[in-house]
């Protein structure tokens, strides 16, 4: 199935629903707080949902980044961990499992996955360069730019539609990587893809899309990277909606995604179900040689990488859990409960659902606030002041400015995500979401944009501070 067909009817197990793959061992007292004290605390938060505390918030979806509920053995794998400055234990655990499931040989521990690309790009990205993805997230655009190099989206138009019912809207465009490949030539140091599609809405990339985007690598002499953050969720989507891999096992799927990859970046925050830790690895030894060099000075010896012992026996531990598929089915399924709950409300969405969040349409759901004003990050204050949910915009203020112009770039897709954790939340908290959602979609006359009133230079969405945008008829400044 590719990104031009329809979604069908291959959607969801047929055994589903099931409970939990799971059941609760630890549980975490949740504060619930009234409207009026959300309002105030949102106002001296500066209307940033980045700086309220997180005890302050009820329910929280606003990343799945290192947020999972760590199992009974990953727990017990702590307990285990080898703290060693070098050689320890713990980091050829993590290098077994790595080549175990992606099948790299070479392993590069960090602290997160941000870190792996500073690493990387460092190693890798000078100034003048290009960086194809299907989409770049913040982080990675970030990097790129901070090398003095330019970003660029290869998304197909196909991704770009919020209603598309289409299976793999996170393929990049063959053609468009083709071209760019052979119109910049040596200007490209890579091309990375990033499984799943953050920033298109969670969306999935093909096997085939992989596949392919790998020989026109090959043909042009250009190595290929994946994003690999959500690699299990990715592989299960693949297993789920792409033909030929019904009956094929996650691992499979998954040893054969990175079979067309000359290494990947990895946040272990998400799909490896730590709460800190990341890591590059790598197939090419020189690569892995050079690359060293900037992880001794960024991060640590090459054994430990900014982790401790016991980060990366739990990371080892969680890379082999991601691949069961009773887990994946819970994991994917959960998401589009609260997708299809919210559809019924009439809520705008991006359809369909991806891996690990909701994504609200902010343009359709706020049609009448202007870009300018921030309506991403305005409904997102909303969320917060009418249930105590917080999400995340990714749109206007997380794409920054042009570092030419100094012009706001407004993306084709202004959206809040409501990122689930995981193992973390049942579908009650997830009704609790969609009423909220639909308490805020009745009154959405009444919400109010939002202009800077502090605003950092690089990554502004995750420290800036807004005011409200004065509207005579709500009275408000």
């Amino acid at each position: 199935m590719t990104a031009g067909e329809s979604m069908g009817d291959r959607e969801g197990p047929d055994w589903w629903p099931l409970a939990e793959p799971f059941k609760i061992k630890v549980v975490e007292r949740l504060r619930r707080t009234t409207r009026e004290e959300r309002a105030e605390l949102i106002r001296r938060a500066g209307y940033n949902l980045f700086n309220l505390r997180s005890s302050d918030v009820y329910i929280d979806l606003l990343t799945d980044s290192g947020t999972s509920a760590m199992s009974d053995t990953q727990w017990a794998a702590l307990m285990v961990g080898d703290e060693a400055y070098a050689g320890s234990r713990s980091f050829y655990r993590l290098k077994e499992a790595v080549e175990e499931v992606m099948g790299f040989p070479y392993v590069i521990p960090t602290h997160q996955g941000r870190a792996a690309e500073n690493v990387l790009f460092t190693t890798l990205v000078k100034e003048g360069h290009i960086v194809p993805n299907n989409m770049h997230f913040d982080t990675t655009k970030a990097h790129v730019e901070h090398r003095g190099a330019r970003a660029l989206d290869l998304a197909g138009e196909w991704a770009y539609d919020p209603v598309a019912d289409l299976p793999f809207k996170g393929d990049i465009d063959l053609e468009l990587l083709d071209r760019a490949l052979a119109e910049h030539g040596e200007a490209v140091p890579f091309v990375m893809i990033t499984v799943t599609c953050n920033s298109g809405g969670g969306q999935p990339v093909s096997m085939a899309n992989i596949r392919g985007a790998a020989e026109i690598c090959r043909r042009r002499g250009v190595p290929l990277f994946l994003d690999a953050a959500r690699f299990a969720e990715n592989a299960y989507f693949i297993k789920l909606r792409e033909p030929g891999y019904a009956d094929v096992s996650i691992r499979d799927i998954v040893r054969e995604m990175f079979s067309y990859a000359d290494g990947c970046t990895v946040s272990g925050k998400k799909d490896a179900l730590v709460n800190i830790g990341g890591f590059i690895a790598l197939r090419d030894g020189d690569l892995y040689r050079r690359a060293t060099v900037w992880a001794v000075l960024f991060e640590g010896f090459p054994t430990y990488g900014g982790l401790a012992g016991r980060d990366m026996e739990a990371m080892a531990r969680g890379l082999e859990e991601v691949v069961d598929e009773d887990y994946l089915a819970y994991r994917i399924e959960q998401v589009a409960y609260l997708g299809r709950r919210l559809k019924e409300a009439g809520v705008p969405i991006i359809e369909p659902v991806g891996g690990h969040a909701v994504y609200l349409d902010a343009l359709r759901f706020l049609p009448d606030l202007p870009r300018e004003e921030f309506p991403g990050q305005a409904l997102a204050v909303e969320l917060y002041v009418e249930g105590g949910v917080r999400g995340v915009e990714i749109g206007t203020v997380l794409a920054g400015r042009d570092p030419e112009t100094g012009e706001n770039r407004y993306p084709r897709l202004e959206m809040v995500r409501l990122a689930l954790p995981r193992r973390v939340y049942t579908c009650r908290h997830l009704d609790v979401v969609a009423e909220t959602c639909q308490r805020v979609l009745d009154r959405r006359g009444e919400v109010v944009g939002l202009e800077f009133e502090e605003e950092p230079p690089v990554l502004r969405h995750f420290t800036a501070r807004f005011r409200r945008v004065p509207r005579s008829a709500v009275g408000e400044t």
